[in-house]
């Protein structure tokens, strides 16, 4: 008689980008989320450049938020003919102040916030994008030390 308790997930946090990449990691996530019955939390990390550019006054908040919510917009599409709940946040994945605020710790910070069960994030990107580098150095690090189930895709 195996006496293991059955493996369930409440909610999948899935960290993006803005890179192609990510979109299909968010697919990945809904997938994962249909299948228990779960919610999806999307992530949106923003780059170094992003967030020196917003300090320095040379990148406009409004663009940056403009793009997100397109983004996001794309998702819940996806999610709602999936059938499955999606929440969203942003977040600066560098700090100017905090030497260990990097894409990885906020990914982790943000799994235990939402109380993530797991956790889909996109592997190293195939293209050489700015935003696509923002979750490539956090990828390694999130599946090294999360204490979720971590797919990479």
């Amino acid at each position: 008689m195996d006496d293991r308790e059955p493996f369930s997930v409440d909610t999948v946090l899935a960290p993006v980008d803005g890179s192609e990449e990510s979109a299909t990691a968010v697919e990945y996530a809904i997938s994962v989320a249909e299948r228990y019955d779960a919610s999806v939390h999307a992530l949106y990390v923003l780059g170094r450049g992003v967030v020196r550019g917003m300090d320095a006054g040379t990148v406009e908040e409004d663009m940056i938020a403009e793009n997100t919510q397109g983004f996001f917009e794309n998702v819940s599409t996806v999610a709602d003919a999936a059938g499955v709940t999606l929440s969203t946040s942003v977040d600066d994945g560098f700090s100017q102040s905090r030497k260990t605020r990097h894409p990885g710790n906020v990914v982790l910070d943000t799994a235990d916030e939402i109380d993530a069960d797991f956790v889909v994030l996109p592997r190293e990107p195939v293209t050489d994008t700015a935003a696509a580098e923002v979750l490539e150095k956090a990828a390694e690090y999130v599946l090294s030390y999360a204490s979720q189930p971590v797919l990479s895709v």
